[in-house]
């Protein structure tokens, strides 16, 4: 159960601007509560106490802005096109700050991939990483936004410059191609959605 000494009202700022809604106490001692994912927040005058099945939820919005994080990210469609998810992982020198996966309608298996890649950025910047390390498995995707391949499809054309876009908001941004398997989890997060549908 992490304990976050800061100014709670300093903490109630940086939650409300991530949206997340604010709630008043249960007792006297409480200034506040927060819920997020499987995060609960507890605010009391100089600290934020965070309970759950997944503290992280709340502890990177709590925590001072900055650092680096890896990325992970991937898209899956079931037919070209067909019903399609996306999937991402955001991970921290302290472990997984974030995670996800959900359906996007249907579209292309590269449309995903783009979908993907443009969720995990914006949700890298939403917790306020200064760099970011992008990992993916998808080569035609890291090849187009690094400019060594071009994108012929203008909706593909389209969502590279949205995240060039976003990667410069970061103070230094890096993105690679990797194996399936060091992608696995964010993988697994698509189908998984894809697996509700």
């Amino acid at each position: 159960m992490p304990t976050i000494e800061c100014d709670s009202e300093v903490a109630r700022r940086r939650l409300e601007e991530a949206g997340v809604e604010i709630q008043p106490g249960n007792t006297s001692h409480e200034r506040w509560r927060a819920e997020r994912g499987d995060a609960v927040a507890v605010a009391y005058d100089d600290s934020v106490v965070v309970q759950g099945a997944r503290p992280t939820d709340l502890t990177a919005l709590l925590t001072e802005s900055g650092g680096r994080a890896h990325v992970y990210f991937d898209g899956a469609s079931r037919g070209n096109p067909g019903p399609a998810a996306i999937g991402w992982v955001i991970v921290s020198g302290d472990g997984i700050v974030d995670e996800g996966g959900e359906t996007i309608g249907e579209t292309t298996n590269n449309r995903a991939e783009y979908e993907a890649l443009v969720r995990a950025i914006e949700v890298a910047r939403d917790h306020g990483f200064d760099e970011v390390d992008v990992r993916g498995d998808s080569q035609l995707i890291v090849k187009q936004v690094r400019g060594e391949w071009d994108a012929n499809d203008p909706g593909l054309r389209e969502r590279r410059v949205r995240v060039r876009e976003l990667l410069t908001a970061f103070d230094r941004w890096s993105l690679e191609h990797v194996p399936r398997e060091i992608n696995d989890r964010a993988d697994e997060l698509a189908n998984e959605a894809l697996d509700d549908v």
